[in-house]
């Protein structure tokens, strides 16, 4: 009986809630202040890494805790038969784990995304060092912004708007090192900065610093690919040699199996 009682409680809770007799949404924006004290710092980034503009960060935040809702309101609906608040409280933990799967989710898709993100920053900075022979370090970055990789494009635009903004200190570059954390982030940040306050009579001998840094840089990122595709190879190697000697050892069991019966 109670299963019975709790299909037709969840149907009709999904009944109610396609036709707008119970609105999740108008309960979120009444309460929006309380659920966006919920929202991490670095989420609106992540949504841009992986999807860039083509979607609203604060639309899927908005969806992510409808999903928590809706999944803590079916595990009270569950454990409705023996309620108590420790079981209110774990309904509250499971709905809360589904909120979190999707910021989950895109950490892991950030963090698979750093080795590429690492090996396209040398060959952006290569094009800037090539502006800022021309241009001061601000304009550069200014107009490095359309060549430069998608990805890096919402953090450049950041960074110049505070410099421009009267900003002279190296903040907006650490932070920009900040949002990338790959290798030598940092420090490159910390040469563009110094390149930044230089006089013109010593902008070249930095330039040369800075020149010879990338290309150390774009070295690494090549030894980095390569190591990599020689560790593809030498997985798919092995898993070839495994998977032979496996089928060999099967063969001479089934052929000694054949004799012993024969």
């Amino acid at each position: 009986m109670y299963f019975e009682i709790l299909t037709i409680g969840i149907i009709s809770f999904v009944v109610l809630t396609v036709n707008g007799y119970i609105k999740p949404n108008k309960f979120i924006q009444d309460n929006q202040d309380i659920f966006m004290k919920l929202k991490e710092e670095d989420y609106d980034f992540l949504v841009r890494a992986k999807y860039g503009d083509g979607l609203d960060a604060d639309v899927l935040y908005q969806k992510r805790i409808k999903n928590g809702l809706v999944v803590m309101v079916l595990l009270i609906f569950v454990m409705l038969s023996d309620l108590s608040a420790v079981k209110i409280l774990l309904s509250a933990v499971g709905g809360y784990l589904a909120f979190k799967v999707d910021y989950s989710n895109l950490k892991k898709y950030y963090k698979r995304h750093l080795v590429l993100i690492d090996s396209m920053l040398p060959y952006y900075l290569k094009g800037l060092e090539i502006l800022i022979q021309h241009y001061t370090v601000p304009v550069a970055l200014g107009k490095s912004i359309a060549d430069a990789p998608e990805i890096f494009r919402d953090g450049l635009i950041e960074m110049i708007n505070k410099i421009n903004a009267g900003d002279s200190t190296v903040t907006p570059y650490m932070e920009f090192a900040q949002m990338y954390p790959v290798r030598d982030s940092m420090r490159m940040m910390r040469l563009l900065y110094r390149l930044s306050l230089g006089r013109q009579e010593r902008k070249q001998e930095q330039l040369i610093t800075f020149s010879k840094t990338i290309s150390n840089l774009q070295q690494k990122a090549r030894e980095t690919r390569y190591k990599e595709r020689l560790d593809k190879m030498e997985s798919k190697t092995m898993s070839m040699l495994v998977c032979t000697g496996v089928g060999v050892m099967i063969l001479l069991v089934i052929q000694i199996i054949g004799m012993i019966s024969s």
